[in-house]
């Protein structure tokens, strides 16, 4: 039946019916904020003491002041550290990349059609993900020593665990028809994944690797906490004596390094992909 008109010759609007799914956004979100109400009950979930806070919140406050005090005569101490961070982080991002690339095609089922070695291979890197970059740096510690080696090698373990499972990803989500191509003409799955996969992973490669350096700069630091070498030894030190001055500069010069990295980075990215 059409609607009658209006009474300036307009007929109104005809409203669609709303999508069989919408309830599902709406619901999702209550179900998130329900749970996290829950987690936060006392008894329930986390214990969380805002009494503590409003308590002790002076302390908090008195240690800010001194975190807005750099003492900059501390700064030719921190510079060893510093550069041996820059070290570790280059040298696991280039190794980690390079053992990475062949690890995504036998991760990816686009160029590992082989579903055994696939498994095999995903399990393997599901592991080597599943531990914490800080433990595996403890353990590393216990058994070579400290210094950075164990850091260089927890941060290895590290990026080759993100950079095969996103790049792998990329590669499953990408186009087959050339791969599908080179299979009818009789190409080895060698060949194939060099001449026509590797053109299309490149990008993605290219842009994990990049953010894993990144990465390595911040987590670099977190490791020599338990003696894996770079400024992280430095920060446990003056976190010993309470020297928050010391550390605010450190965190300073953390913080220019990770943005210097970022727009340089960034830069390279518009460049390769």
């Amino acid at each position: 039946m059409t609607p009658p008109a209006s009474a300036n010759g307009a007929r109104p609007l005809d409203i669609p019916p709303r999508p069989p799914g919408a309830w599902k956004g709406p619901a999702i979100a209550a179900a998130v904020v329900a749970a996290t109400v829950v987690m936060c009950l006392p008894g329930v979930g986390i214990d969380v003491d805002l009494d503590a806070i409003a308590r002790n919140w002076q302390n908090g406050a008195d240690k800010v002041v001194k975190l807005l005090l750099p003492d900059w005569s501390f700064f030719p101490r921190t510079l060893p550290p510093l550069i041996e961070t820059l070290q570790m982080a280059v040298i696991a991002t280039a190794i980690g990349a390079a053992v990475s690339l062949p690890l995504s095609f036998w991760a990816a089922r686009a160029t590992n059609p082989n579903g055994p070695a696939r498994v095999v291979v995903r399990g393997i890197l599901n592991v080597v993900r599943s531990v914490p970059d800080l433990l595996y740096a403890a353990i590393l510690v216990a058994m070579v020593g400290v210094g950075a080696l164990p850091g260089i090698l927890a941060l290895l373990l590290f990026n080759v665990g993100i950079i095969v499972k996103l790049v792998s990803e990329a590669i499953d989500t990408n186009d087959r028809g050339p791969l599908e191509a080179g299979r009818a003409v009789g190409a080895t799955q060698a060949r194939i994944n060099r001449t026509l996969a590797l053109p299309d992973a490149w990008p993605a490669f290219a842009n994990q690797t990049l953010y894993v350096f990144e990465l390595n700069v911040r987590a670099s630091t977190v490791l020599g906490l338990v003696g894996a070498g770079g400024m992280g030894l430095l920060i446990d030190a003056v976190r010993t004596f309470y020297r928050y001055d010391q550390l605010s500069l450190i965190i300073l010069e953390i913080l220019i390094v990770v943005i210097v990295i970022d727009l340089v980075s960034d830069a390279v990215r518009r460049r390769l992909v």
